[in-house]
């Protein structure tokens, strides 16, 4: 009977002491993972940067290498920085207004720049925070197929007329973006087809970039 008691005791010693393992391990691989999601956004994003910081830096370096005669790291990104931001002066009074205007126009006329510069202007000015004219509201609309919903941008309301029958209808067009923010459809619906949320515009691009991660649990209706 000792002899059976002692084995028993021995078998709860080796439950426990694997149920035990199995915690530390589980524990250890939740730890590592909470490690890993916090880690990835933030080591992309150095990455992100020092690329940026790289690839500026090359354009305008080598000029400044050429003009000193030695490498002053950091020069050009600094350079490309303040260059951008004498852009932004000078495009935000009238004489900069006109001035670029001018380039438009001289670019436009070029037939191979004129697609590529206007699709790329467009879709810069529709992200734009100082274009009020882009996208109005953020909303919720049924599609590709009944049953299936989808998030989507309001850009404009438009009216079309049948010839025959000279009937109007007021529809709303959609953008819809398919491959995160930049590809998209267009869907002209009704107005009763479009759940207008209360979710600003910026938070919206939030939600499609995050792929619906940063989407609120509960979205509430509002058309103001």
């Amino acid at each position: 009977m000792h002899h059976v008691g002692s084995c028993n005791i021995k078998a709860c010693g080796v439950i426990i002491n694997n149920e035990m393992a199995t915690s530390i391990r589980a524990t250890l691989k939740r730890k590592f993972l909470a490690g890993l999601i916090v880690s990835i956004p933030a080591v992309i994003t150095v990455l992100v940067i020092v690329w940026f910081f790289e690839f500026v830096d090359g354009i305008l370096g080598p000029l400044y290498n050429k003009m000193l005669g030695y490498n002053v790291h950091g020069l050009g990104f600094v350079s490309a920085v303040i260059l951008i931001f004498l852009i932004g002066i000078i495009s935000t009074n009238v004489f900069g207004k006109k001035l670029i205007e001018f380039f438009e126009k001289a670019v436009v006329r070029i037939p191979v720049f004129k697609g590529i510069y206007t699709a790329i202007k467009q879709l810069v000015d529709a992200f734009s925070p100082e274009n009020n004219s882009s996208f109005k509201k953020f909303v919720i609309v049924e599609y590709p197929r009944p049953g299936a919903y989808a998030f989507g941008f309001l850009t404009k309301e438009c009216t079309i007329k049948a010839s025959r029958s000279g009937k109007e209808a007021c529809l709303r067009a959609i953008y819809v973006p398919t491959n995160n923010l930049y590809l998209g459809e267009i869907v002209l619906l009704s107005e009763g087809d479009v759940f207008y949320t209360d979710i600003p515009i910026e938070e919206g691009i939030k939600i499609i970039l995050s792929g619906g991660i940063a989407a609120p649990s509960r979205i509430s209706e509002s058309k103001e």
